[in-house]
């Protein structure tokens, strides 16, 4: 039988070969948002606008309009020109994830942007937020050490638990979940910095995370000035991130700074696309988007854990803002930061009192919990008893205990505060604790 020529073989590959390509038309630019005509596109699609000088820039398609599609870019578009193609995207490769990324820092598309060189991997990320069934999710039943003494004594984290960090600008966030990267137990972290100024990206990286924090590390960084969509993918892919170390039976903490400007880019996109807005400027969209980012977090049926905490920025520290409001009834516990604290020099500030960890009672013994009752007790008492020490309000041997929360004041103030370089392991903040307690 005559095998074919290579000119048969040639002749038969350009039957595959598209001899047209199909394109749309940018009929307006409004913004961050680009409309176009002339070609089909599902929502959530990827597609590449040309500019004037016949380079190409990705957008996604974030909705429609009749014949008209808007589309959101993922850097800020520069160039465009009326009657610009626009064309769908080829099937979209997948960044390819593996150990290596630990150490690395990426973009909301996953490119390295540490130049490093490339990534590499065996398996590719998910590109959508992971969904798990509620049935198959294991339970929070074991405690995960921060390293943070107020937070291992009193509001002890579980593994797979998801918490808030409550606080209004300049307060310490950042400098706390330093502390929480560099001496927690677990065996990835992953820290997604959204939203924040580029100048605190690399000072983090630098100063909070270190070298020791940045070694079991995958920083994904958006800073303000991204594009809203950029922002959002960023805040998503720390999630697919967290999930797939979870998934190779690995210990997770996923740390998110901050959810309130992933809701602020949600906040943009739905505004520019005509949505009302709701309660401060809010459009009902962006309250829609936190219950389901947070939902993809947490432990699953694998073998490993994701823990989860949040940063939560209360504007003007008002603690019934409606993205803290939000974040605090969907979250397994919340840890405020107040101001007043820190503006006394206790650092970390956590205000004892209004913070609570909803599964702390599944993750530690009875006698545990007793204690820090005790002593978040002496802490209640102290304060209502402190406005009348300066004036002779109060009287030793009137109440026994205000006395005791008076007398030991000191030795709580020293519990509740920890210097920056200073790690206090679980078993020693619980021991440490007790005795207190008992004093």
């Amino acid at each position: 039988m005559n095998q074919p020529s290579d000119v048969d073989k040639a002749l038969a590959s350009l039957e595959s070969i598209n001899l047209a390509r199909v394109a749309g038309r940018l009929t307006r630019v409004t913004g961050i948002l680009l409309e176009c005509v002339g070609c089909r596109l599902a929502v959530g699609q990827r597609c590449r606008v040309e500019q004037a000088d016949g380079a190409l820039i990705d957008a996604q398609v974030v909705g429609f309009d009749r014949e008209v599609t808007f589309l959101m870019p993922f850097k800020h578009p520069t160039g465009l020109i009326a009657g610009a193609r626009v064309f769908p995207a080829k099937k979209e490769q997948q960044p390819l994830i593996g150990d290596s990324w630990l150490g690395r820092i990426v973009n909301g598309l996953g490119e390295p942007i540490d130049g490093k060189g490339r990534l590499g991997g065996d398996t590719p990320l998910m590109q959508q937020l992971p969904q798990i069934n509620p049935l198959t999710r294991k339970p929070v039943d074991t405690p995960l050490d921060v390293g943070v003494r107020a937070i291992n004594g009193l509001l002890t984290i579980g593994k797979g638990q998801r918490v808030g960090l409550m606080a209004g600008s300049g307060v310490g966030k950042s400098v706390l979940l330093g502390m929480l990267t560099r001496y927690t137990q677990a065996d990835v972290v992953v820290v997604g910095l959204i939203g924040e100024r580029g100048r605190e990206v690399k000072e983090f990286i630098d100063h909070a995370l270190q070298a020791s924090g940045m070694a079991k590390s995958v920083v994904v960084a958006a800073p303000a000035d991204e594009s809203p969509l950029m922002r959002m993918k960023a805040t998503e892919i720390c999630h697919a991130i967290a999930t797939y170390y979870r998934d190779q039976g690995k210990d997770v903490l996923l740390l998110v700074d901050s959810l309130t400007r992933y809701a602020m880019a949600q906040r943009e996109i739905a505004l520019s696309l005509g949505e009302p807005p709701a309660t401060k400027g809010y459009p009902p969209s962006a309250f829609g988007v936190i219950p389901k980012l947070v939902e993809s977090a947490g432990n699953s049926e694998s073998h490993g854990s994701m823990t989860a905490i949040y940063t939560v920025l209360a504007e003007g520290d008002d603690q019934q803002d409606p993205i803290v409001d939000c974040a605090r009834a969907v979250l397994d516990g919340h840890i405020v930061l107040n101001r007043v604290l820190a503006e006394a020099g206790h650092y970390p500030a956590i205000d004892i009192g209004q913070s609570i960890s909803r599964c702390m009672s599944q993750v530690t013994p009875k006698a545990h919990q007793r204690a820090a009752r005790v002593l978040k007790q002496m802490v209640a008492d102290y304060q209502a008893i402190k406005p009348l020490i300066p004036l002779g309000g109060y009287v030793a041997g009137a109440d026994a205990d205000a006395d005791r929360a008076v007398r030991l004041q000191p030795a709580v103030e020293g519990y509740l505060c920890q210097e920056v370089d200073f790690c206090a392991p679980l078993a020693q903040s619980i021991s440490d604790l007790e005795a207190l307690s008992h004093a």
